[in-house]
């Protein structure tokens, strides 16, 4: 992103596809670390959408 890559959008869409895949898995537990990292995965996906 900081050189203009023609590619930067596929890997910011790539980077938010791993990290939805990350809070759907995460969000089958129970376990208060899980919700955590759900969470946080979800936030990442949307700041990766955000910079795509």
């Amino acid at each position: 992103m900081a050189r203009d890559s023609s590619r930067a959008k596929e890997v910011c869409s790539l980077c938010a596809s791993i990290c939805d895949a990350c809070a759907s898995e995460c969000e089958k537990h129970q376990h208060e670390h899980c919700k955590q990292c759900a969470e946080a995965c979800r936030r990442c996906a949307e700041q990766c959408r955000a910079m795509g």
